[in-house]
This record gives structure tokens, C-alpha cells and sequence, in this order.
């Protein structure tokens, strides 16, 4: 039990530095060529910068049901069908990883590649054994 609940906590630290990145680009820093598949450079547009701060959530989101899902801790959403959602995360990782992998930017490709492939993994991790 304990690989798992420590599988959670990389995979929620891993979600919490990419939400704390996306907070950063939302509030303006000059991180464009990082995020959402390198087209700008800079700062990012404001509705790129809207969109960041969603993700944020959804970030937050998803590392609370990784969480959750291994017993650390306590939430009110511990009744939530927790492995369900972690395959639903796993897939949307996997297809982040691979806009990821596509886009213009080296700095995402190398950046935000791995840290979205490795959420995805530890996500498929806990579903399928957690």
C-alpha cells in the first residue's frame, strides 16, 4: 500500500508544479513558449492566460483524486469513483503528452513533456494497481 500512496504524492506534487506554472502564466510572466504548444513567446495572450487559470483547477483537481484514491489523506471527495476518473486522466495525459511532443516549442517539448508523460503514467500506475 505504501508504493501506492507514495505513486499518488509524485503524481499530486508533479500536478501541483505544473497548477503553480500555470498560475504564473496566467498572472503574466513571460513563460509563453513553455505552454500551449509554443506559439507565442513572452506572455501569453489574455485568453491563453483565462485558459491557464482553468487548468489550474482542473490541475489541482486531478492531483486531489490521485490523493484520494490512495488513502492519503481525507477529502469530500473521497465517495467519487476514483479509479474511473484516474483512466479518464490517464488518457487526457496521454494526449497532452503527445500535443506536447508536437509542439513548435523545444523548451515545451522538453520541459512539459516529460512531467505530463510521467503524470499519465503515474496515473495509469494508479489505476490499474491502486
Amino acid at each position: 500500500m505504501i508504493v501506492i500512496q507514495l505513486t499518488a504524492i509524485v503524481a499530486a506534487v508533479i500536478l501541483l508544479a505544473v497548477a503553480i506554472f500555470q498560475v504564473l502564466l496566467s498572472l503574466g510572466a513571460p513563460l509563453a513558449e513553455y505552454s500551449w504548444g509554443g506559439r507565442h513567446t513572452g506572455v501569453l495572450p489574455v485568453r491563453l492566460r483565462v485558459m491557464s487559470l482553468v487548468s489550474v483547477f482542473i490541475l489541482l483537481l486531478m492531483g486531489a483524486v490521485c490523493l484520494v484514491h490512495a488513502g492519503v489523506g481525507f477529502s469530500v471527495i473521497a465517495d467519487w469513483p476514483t479509479r474511473t476518473i484516474l483512466w479518464i486522466f490517464a488518457v487526457f495525459l496521454a494526449l497532452n503528452t503527445l500535443g506536447n511532443m508536437a509542439s513548435q516549442s523545444v523548451k515545451e517539448k522538453l520541459v512539459m513533456t516529460p512531467l505530463s508523460a510521467a503524470a499519465c503514467l503515474l496515473c495509469l500506475l494508479l489505476a490499474w494497481f491502486g
